[in-house]
């Protein structure tokens, strides 16, 4: 279970990663409390999922969800450049990502 809330943590991060860029430097007021409440799920979620997680872990996979969930909708929103490196990045972090909760008992 406490992956599964791990993952939804990871999931807010992207939110609110993304979300910074629509408040305009918190400039747009809904924009703006959306991304707030979205850091706050995420780190609350977080901290659930450390309950039982390693830290090391749990911050590792959280950190690479946000990254490879805002990288994505980066391209796909924003334009951003979709190039081999930079999806062969992301597949080094879903490797990474993988890695981890293989090697976690919890």
């Amino acid at each position: 279970m406490n992956w599964v809330v791990l993952v939804f943590a990871g999931l807010f991060e992207i939110g609110w990663a993304i979300g910074l860029k629509y408040t305009e430097g918190f400039t747009r007021l809904w924009p703006s409390v959306a991304t707030v409440l979205a850091m706050i799920i995420s780190i609350g979620l977080l901290g659930l999922a450390m309950k039982s997680l390693p830290v090391g872990t749990a911050y590792a996979i959280w950190v690479g969800i946000g990254a490879i969930g805002t990288v994505v909708l980066g391209i796909v929103l924003f334009g951003e450049p979709a190039n081999t490196l930079r999806i062969a990045s992301l597949a080094l972090i879903v490797a990474g990502i993988i890695g981890l909760k293989l090697g976690t008992a919890a």
